[in-house]
């Protein structure tokens, strides 16, 4: 059994607490929180502490907190030479305390509280300090999740950065889509088969053969029909910026 020690009561803190729970051979033997309450519906009292002097002993102790708290968390930890990783994307494998042996535990996925995941499908991308550390990792992300990768701070970092434009921005056009919709009176599920389609087609073809629409045939017709159309300034500068990106692209 791998004994873990939780830090955190965010939305990736609760959803690897969740997991953790359901894994045969992890032994998740607290959690440290703020304000216990945030994980009491998870957790018996008697295994989360706001106390870091009352943190108990495990095989690695991971600190799931925003990527600004990081260091403050990992310099209250009472110990030496034990196994502290973080969550983080974009944070830098450094921002560990040197006292203790750092490492990274990443989980490249989109978390909503209440909202379930399975991570059997999400990639584990860890980092480790010292090489004797990374079986344990390794171990520990198969414990929850079917592919586990290892990234070094910089690869993840780029990671990170592909992740907002796939995920991110793509949710603010479905925002954007959303609302258009709306003040349209037309149901936005319409539009649900369209968006399945668009991700399942980048699962076999690279997403430039994939690509579709006005922008990459050139069709200035309709270009200038959707711009005139749209009204909010803001959403039309995005629709031009992302017309002239495809349209480049192509040109490539």
């Amino acid at each position: 059994m791998i004994k873990v020690v939780l830090i955190g009561s965010g939305n990736v803190a609760q959803h690897l607490i969740q997991v953790f729970l359901q894994a045969q051979e992890v032994d998740l033997v607290q959690a440290v929180a703020r304000n216990p309450s945030h994980l009491a519906a998870l957790l018996p009292m008697d295994k989360i502490t706001n106390d870091y002097q009352k943190i108990s002993e495990a095989d690695v102790y991971i600190v799931a907190v925003s990527d600004d708290a990081i260091a403050e968390v990992a310099a209250q930890l009472p110990f030496n030479n034990r196994l502290v990783v973080h969550t983080s994307g974009s944070s830098d494998i450094s921002v560990v305390q040197d006292n203790n042996r750092k490492g990274v535990f990443y989980p490249l996925q989109t978390f909503t509280k209440g909202k379930a995941i399975d991570f059997a499908e999400i990639p584990i991308c860890i980092e480790v300090q010292h090489e004797e550390d990374y079986q344990l990792l390794e171990k520990l992300g198969h414990c929850i999740a079917q592919k586990v990768v290892a990234l070094s701070s910089e690869q993840r970092k780029s990671l990170h950065v592909a992740a907002v434009f796939v995920c991110n921005f793509v949710n603010h056009l479905y925002h954007i889509g959303h609302e258009i919709c709306t003040e349209h009176d037309i149901p936005f599920e319409v539009l649900y088969p369209l968006i399945q389609e668009t991700a399942r087609k980048i699962e076999s073809l690279a997403p430039s053969a994939a690509q579709t629409g006005p922008a990459v045939r050139n069709d200035n017709h309709t270009i200038e029909i959707h711009l005139d159309f749209i009204e909010n300034t803001e959403y039309k500068t995005i629709y031009q910026l992302l017309t002239q990106s495809i349209q480049h692209v192509k040109k490539l």
